[in-house]
């Protein structure tokens, strides 16, 4: 199965797919949100092209497993996405995504450009390793 990944972020919004067979995962793209409309505009139009089975999400997680603000964010996104959207939705931990893309990035003499969508990537490469039965949808 294809699946679509989302790094989200207030002012930028990383996604990513993998390959139809699920075993690959590619930094797609970057949405900037300029307006709420146009930020849903522009994702549900990525998530049309794509044509995932799937949604994958990136969600940090605090040392002690609490909720933040920016947690808060991510699952009202994840509400709003699934108002939006018929597709699955799964969630994946991210924690430290922006900082290994980052890292990656810059190794291999880019800047940071891509940084979101590479984001996005890590987070998908991580899903797409966890055996299919840790795998569960919202």
């Amino acid at each position: 199965m294809k699946y679509l990944a989302v790094d989200f972020g207030e002012k930028r919004t990383g996604i990513a797919v993998s390959d139809s067979g699920g075993s690959m995962a590619f930094a797609r793209t970057t949405i900037h949100k300029v307006t709420k409309e146009k930020f849903w505009n522009d994702l549900l139009r990525v998530v049309e092209e794509e044509a995932p089975g799937a949604i994958v999400v990136g969600i940090p997680r605090t040392a002690d497993g609490g909720d933040t603000l920016t947690v808060r964010r991510i699952r009202n996104f994840i509400a709003s996405l699934q108002r939006r959207c018929d597709l699955p939705v799964y969630m994946m931990e991210e924690t430290l995504s922006s900082y290994d893309a980052e890292t990656r990035l810059r190794e291999a003499g880019k800047n940071r450009c891509g940084l979101d969508a590479a984001a996005a990537a890590g987070i998908l490469e991580s899903f797409l390793n966890l055996p299919e039965d840790r795998r569960t949808p919202l």
